[in-house]
């Protein structure tokens, strides 16, 4: 057993400010060894993502006490029994899907969607099974396989991709979520090709990623969409064409229609509204596809013209982890990084300590922060 800081949620629901709660907290928790094919990391760079807030907010329910966190890069400080691929001393990007690699969709090329990966992650275990973090008989579930926001923390062979030393930690971080997430339904998911007209509703960090995602590929109108102007000045930076602030104009999906030549060959949804996944559905072309990239809560519904999936040849598709094979699509993700097409760099829009992880959230709830990034073991 060693000891190791790490960032606790202990109730979901709260509402900001985070920072002056008590449902986030940093505790001292023991954290064992490694169990067979499992590694011990520690955490250099992890990142905020909305999707670890719609937890402190209870739209994604988790089990609780929770050690938060799922977008991270590390060093490998031990292996567990039958890891014989990655050794201490490795720099690797965690991932929140871990791959068991044998089950059907596994071994169909989509671990993105891992039937193993997704009940240990529902239930807050690891895929061997418990958890590692306890304190005084208590034990706190792992966030999503990885629990990022620690000093250190274990993890399945299955979560991580092994990098290059070079890549720095801020950069390779970004690649195990966001990146990978919006990028990939540009390019995975979507299968933009050159030409095509893509949007993209909501610039923070997955979003961002599609936009460059999607300029990358070739597409011409790329139409970025937010509320936040600091967003939309970004997104023109990393690709866009053109940007719009539903508030600033009368009609959204006319405007995007305008935008596009009559409207758009591919739409994003990186919010996780289903409100917005309507108008993102109703600015499509005919023949167009949609992609919902962004998590809602569980219990939200969406309307959609039944007819125009037949009449208009329109697709509705969803995109959970950029449909990525993270073990193929990290290292080509850092190519196109180190040739200066992929500007990952620019999504940070802070670094953090452990002090300033609730206020950070704070942040990130208001909609102002891109990607913040904490430094665990610096704290």
């Amino acid at each position: 057993m060693i000891e190791t800081r790490a960032a606790v949620l202990w109730r979901l629901g709260d509402a900001p400010p985070y920072a002056s709660g008590s449902a986030l907290t940093v505790e001292s928790l023991t954290l064992a060894p490694p169990d067979a094919g499992e590694l011990l990391v520690r955490v250099e760079a992890a990142g905020l993502c909305h999707s670890d807030l719609s937890v402190i907010n209870g739209s994604r329910p988790r089990p609780t006490p929770m050690v938060l966190g799922h977008e991270a890069a590390g060093v490998v400080e031990e292996v567990g029994p039958g890891v014989i691929d990655v050794a201490p001393g490795d720099h690797v990007v965690m991932t929140f899907v871990p791959s068991c690699g044998h089950c059907v969709e596994c071994a169909g090329g989509r671990p993105a969607m891992c039937v193993v990966g997704a009940a240990a992650n529902g239930a807050g275990r690891l895929v061997a099974g418990g958890t590692r973090f306890g304190r005084s008989g208590v034990e706190f579930a792992h966030h999503l396989g990885v629990s990022a926001f620690a000093e250190r923390t274990v993890v399945s062979r299955g979560s991580v991709v092994v990098v290059p030393d070079s890549v720095p930690f801020d950069v390779a971080a970004m690649l195990g979520c966001a990146v990978l997430t919006g990028f990939g339904a540009a390019v995975n998911t979507a299968g933009v090709r050159p030409g095509e007209s893509a949007v993209v509703f909501g610039l923070g960090g997955v979003g961002l990623s599609a936009v460059m995602g999607a300029a990358l590929a070739g597409a011409h109108p790329v139409v970025a969409v937010d509320t936040v102007a600091s967003k939309l000045e970004l997104a023109q930076s990393l690709g866009a064409t053109a940007v719009l602030d539903p508030g600033a104009v009368d009609d959204l999906v006319e405007a995007v229609r305008s935008a596009t030549g009559g409207g758009a060959d591919h739409a994003f949804e990186c919010v996780g509204s289903a409100a917005v996944l309507e108008t993102a559905f109703a600015v499509t072309a005919r023949g167009g596809s949609t992609v919902a990239v962004g998590l809602p809560d569980p219990s939200h519904r969406s309307s959609l013209p039944a007819v125009t999936l037949t009449g208009e040849g329109r697709v509705l598709r969803g995109s959970y982890m950029g449909s990525a094979a993270p073990a193929r699509d990290i290292p080509r993700l850092i190519r196109l990084w180190e040739a200066g097409k992929l500007p990952i760099e620019q999504l940070r829009t802070g670094v953090i300590g452990f002090d300033g992880l609730a206020a950070a959230f704070d942040e990130l709830a208001a909609g102002r922060a891109v990607r913040q990034l904490l430094r665990p073991t610096a704290a």
